[in-house]
């Protein structure tokens, strides 16, 4: 019996040790949760403190907790954009915040139209009387256009400033398929679709190098016009003109060089640009290390505004990325879950209807399939408006098409109206290692599609000829939307893509105006004065832990340290190299991933972010021969 008691004893110290664990676990894990959901507790008099880690996006992607702990990393950090421009809106009124400060070290970009909206706000905050500053090791393009509207520019004296242009390469297979002895088969329509070109030339064709030319050489003069107003001493033709006369200057300082040209207004470092904070906003009671100032950061301010809930209810539907079929997002444009989120909401009286699109498109099925539901609305004469952000083409307008009115940006990327499908075949190769295919067929489609042995003449007119159908369907489309004849719609179209102020010349969107104007045109619509409505964006959901997520796989220093500090020049280099490997992986999959038809605008920059973000969700297929293509392949 005494063994038997000893044994016993030792398991219930067991248990009991368990039971200690486990709720120590439970209250450390509520502790985590509790500390790291936004607290209006946290917001206090001082500066606002907006620290742009990351991209700037329409709609952050969700963080895969699974992935994220099983791989011990986190992905590129993302901040909506109109949250920034919330908090400044309201940061211009409140008395608790002396001053606004941007905290852009690792601050990686975002489209034109995202950063322009942000770049006003911060122009509203300063006729407010109350000063903005940002601090980085370095500026780039799109620091430069939110460091433009600052009244305070610091740039570390390590670091340094440049502007490029927009523009760049790409990259063209073809000579290495040619090697490798894969077949791209190519089925488009649209003379100006270049988003096939990287499988089937070396180079760019004439028609859509003239086409890129005249949409960057737009937004380049948006950009310049942006800059140069904000900020006039800045000397953007030296600094783009001749940078290498220009650095060469001030003896090879790119720092020096970058004040001497009106870029940035004080060098000093982190510890100096926080005494200067300090001076304006107050010191911090609860930390005296250097660099440190009172500040309420971006997350709690936004908690501590609340949401607004009176009056009629205009709902907002965001449809940002790539559009695939499926579930995928946020962050992805999933046909399936866009429109279960719109069908779902005819039930809830909403007054209006605006559509957010952000998207270069993608799949034609699921395009269609948000088109439709978007549709359902305006069946019920709910007036639907459509606004546009930094690009809505291909499958991007083709979900416009169901609106009364679309907004756009001069800014805006839209147009691409054109498909394609490409899929590769190897029977070369197949017969370079000795394997031969033969049979016997009751028709020219018996075995097909066969990646093997190939394509028979019927399969390949079969495959063009289902595009050719889709790409009518598109132009009908916009016809009917538009009130446009066909003929000129395809004069338009061919895969050409467009600058917002070019597209409302030519008849493709109605007005110039952001989400905000969108918005103000459906509550007038229903006859909503101002403080009589307000917006719900349909799906959106309180922080899911996030940060918890990225505390648990990276400490704070590290979490940093993953997005590139873009100081220095030889670190920027070295991060675009980095860059290349994601660029030819993507390349990989849009020509052996499972895709059906394509309505997508691939020389559509939605951001000069890193293009290491968010990968693509694969879609899912839809009905049609190249879907069935598609699913065989992945077989």
């Amino acid at each position: 019996m005494s063994f038997v008691g000893k044994v016993w004893k030792v398991l219930v110290g067991i248990k009991d040790g368990l039971v200690l664990t486990f709720m120590l676990m439970f209250f450390v894990a509520l502790f985590a949760i509790l500390s790291a959901r936004p607290n209006p507790g946290q917001v206090r008099d001082g500066a606002l403190l907006i620290d742009l880690q990351g991209v700037v996006v329409e709609e952050k992607t969700a963080l895969d907790p699974i992935e994220a702990l099983l791989s011990r990393s986190a992905p590129v950090g993302e901040t909506r954009a109109r949250d920034v421009v919330r908090a400044l809106d309201a940061a211009a009124t409140d008395n608790r915040i002396k001053a606004v400060v941007l905290d852009l070290t690792t601050f990686l970009g975002g489209g034109q139209v995202h950063l322009k909206d942000i770049g006003e706000a911060m122009d509203r905050v300063r006729k407010a009387k109350k000063p903005v500053l940002t601090y980085a090791m370095g500026y780039a393009d799109d620091h430069m256009l939110l460091a433009a509207h600052a009244s305070e520019v610091w740039l570390d004296p390590q670091g340094m400033a440049m502007i490029a242009g927009p523009g760049g390469n790409h990259l063209y297979y073809a000579g290495l398929l040619e090697k490798l002895s894969i077949k791209a088969r190519v089925y488009r329509v649209g003379e100006y679709k270049s988003a096939v070109e990287p499988y089937t030339r070396s180079g760019m064709s004439d028609e859509a190098r003239a086409n890129t030319s005249g949409l960057y050489g737009a937004l380049w003069e948006e950009y310049k016009a942006n800059v140069t107003k904000a900020r006039p001493k800045l000397q953007l033709a030296q600094v783009t003109g001749d940078p290498v006369a220009w650095i060469a200057s001030s003896g090879g300082d790119m720092a020096k060089a970058a004040l001497a040209a009106g870029m940035v207004d004080k060098l000093g470092d982190r510890a100096q640009f926080g005494a200067r904070v300090a001076e304006l906003a107050g010191a911090d009671p609860w930390d005296s290390r250097p660099g440190t100032f009172a500040a309420s950061e971006l997350a709690p301010y936004l908690a501590d505004l609340g949401q607004i809930r009176q009056g009629k209810t205009i709902g907002v539907v965001t449809i940002a990325g790539e559009i695939v079929d499926g579930e995928a997002g946020p962050g992805t444009a999933g046909g399936t879950r866009i429109a279960d989120l719109l069908d779902d909401a005819l039930d809830d009286d909403l007054a209006a209807l605006v559509v957010r699109v952000d998207s270069p498109g993608g799949s034609v099925t699921a395009s269609e399939e948000i088109r439709r539901a978007i549709q359902r609305f305006r069946d019920r004469k709910i007036p639907v408006a459509v606004s546009m952000g930094n690009v809505a083409a291909s499958g991007g307008y083709w979900v416009s098409t169901s609106s009364d009115r679309i907004f756009a940006e001069p800014e805006t990327i839209t147009g691409s109206i054109g498909v394609f499908a490409v899929v590769p075949t190897f029977e070369d190769a197949a017969a370079k290692l000795g394997v031969t295919s033969d049979g016997y067929r009751t028709t020219e489609l018996s075995g097909q599609p066969d990646f093997l042995g190939g394509f028979t003449p019927a399969m390949d007119a079969l495959l063009q000829t289902s595009i050719g159908g889709t790409y009518k369907d598109f132009l009908g489309r916009v016809s009917a939307a538009r009130r446009m004849p066909i003929e000129r719609v395809d004069q338009i179209a061919q895969g050409q893509v467009w600058d917002g102020g070019t597209a409302r010349q030519i008849g493709l969107v109605d007005e110039f105006g952001g989400l905000t104007d969108a918005l103000a045109w459906a509550a007038a619509k229903v006859g909503a004065k101002d403080g009589e409505w307000h917006a719900v964006f349909l799906g959106e959901k309180a922080d899911n832990y996030d940060s918890l997520i990225r505390r648990l796989v990276t400490s704070e220093s590290e979490g940093r340290a993953a997005v590139p500090a873009n100081g220095d020049l030889f670190a920027m280099v070295a991060q675009n190299r980095a860059d290349l490997g994601t660029r030819i992986t993507r390349d990989a999959e849009r020509l052996l991933g499972t895709r059906g038809i394509q309505a997508f605008c691939m020389d559509c920059p939605v951001g000069r972010g890193p293009v290491s973000g968010p990968s693509p969700a694969r879609g899912e297929g839809g009905p049609g021969m190249l879907s069935l293509l598609a699913w065989l392949t992945a077989r």
